[in-house]
């Protein structure tokens, strides 16, 4: 078995709407929700917060050939940030990279705007709506 690593992102409260959100403007195919109400075991008392039913207990969705795990953080602190990372979407060209940071830029903010460096003809980051970090690039071949 070879080694995966996958990201897990854990939204307060708005994991349907963001896997929605990525879906609709990135073509992601969702995979699968389950809900803390299916739970099929009992969580341990106070675990879950009250009014968590209907919210995100595990959710993923493919981006390309990636598969990115979700949920709603109902357990516990709140904890709203999501500093310390950003995930890297490439695409094949321009054209797709310039839809994909559009998209994502929605209600988000611009770190860096679409451009040419010397690394990519076409690279830019932002943090879309829900506060996920994105570098959206356009991948050259390695040498």
């Amino acid at each position: 078995m070879e080694t995966i690593v996958q990201p897990y992102l854990f939204f307060e409260g708005n994991c349907e709407e963001a896997i929605d959100f990525y879906c609709a403007k990135l073509g992601a195919e969702k995979i699968m929700l389950m809900r803390y109400k299916e739970n099929p075991g009992e969580p341990p008392p106070g675990m879950v917060r009250e009014g968590s039913e209907e919210k995100i207990m595990h959710g993923a969705f493919k981006l390309g050939e990636s598969l990115i795990m979700a949920s709603d953080n109902c357990c516990g602190e709140k904890k709203a940030s999501f500093d310390g990372f950003s995930l890297s979407l490439s695409l094949p060209d321009e054209a797709a990279a310039k839809k994909a940071f559009d998209a994502l830029a929605e209600d988000g903010e611009i770190q860096m705007p679409l451009d040419k460096t010397f690394w990519s003809p076409c690279f830019g980051m932002l943090t879309d709506k829900f506060g996920i970090g994105w570098m959206v690039t356009v991948a050259q071949e390695c040498m």
